[in-house]
């Protein structure tokens, strides 16, 4: 079974631009849903880095079967981040540029573990980005892993407001 492993931005810009939480909240309920039938997670980092304003999001987040639903169990190996951080942005990153790249190397490296993961983002490759500002997509496919729009997730998955 494919696991997709959902970058921040996924909920971050399902809330802001079109499903609400406290507007949309069939779309909230199926994240759930499909988090519980362990087709969709996100990395502790990742899930993490979700840090909204007080508000509907907020709450949603900081909800136990939110937490238990999305956070993906197994511990991310240091070594494969390094090893992201290293051949996916450079070699010798200073700690500015770490800094700036974020988490996004422990949403890759659970990637890695496995064949059957896909990486979930709203960034947009930009080939010509360098070092820090290489983009999630670009650096998936510099390590052969697949990587799709959150749009194209509710498609593969069939998601619908009934």
């Amino acid at each position: 079974m494919t696991l997709y492993l959902l970058d921040a931005s996924v909920l971050i810009s399902a809330h802001e631009d079109y499903y609400p939480v406290d507007r949309i909240p069939p779309f909230w309920a199926w994240l759930i849903d499909m988090g519980e039938r362990g087709m969709i997670k996100m990395p502790r980092p990742i899930f993490d880095e979700i840090r909204p304003p007080p508000g509907p999001l907020a709450d949603w987040i900081k909800r136990s079967d939110v937490r238990e639903a999305l956070i993906l169990k197994e511990p991310i190996d240091g070594a494969l981040v390094r090893q992201v951080l290293s051949r996916g942005y450079a070699p010798d990153l200073d700690d500015v540029e770490v800094e700036e790249i974020g988490k996004d190397p422990f949403l890759i490296a659970a990637a890695l573990t496995a064949i059957d993961r896909i990486v979930v983002t709203r960034e947009v490759s930009k080939p010509s980005s360098t070092r820090a500002n290489r983009r999630i997509p670009d650096v998936c496919t510099g390590f052969g892993i697949q990587c799709i729009t959150d749009f194209r997730l509710y498609s593969l998955l069939k998601f619908s407001i009934p």
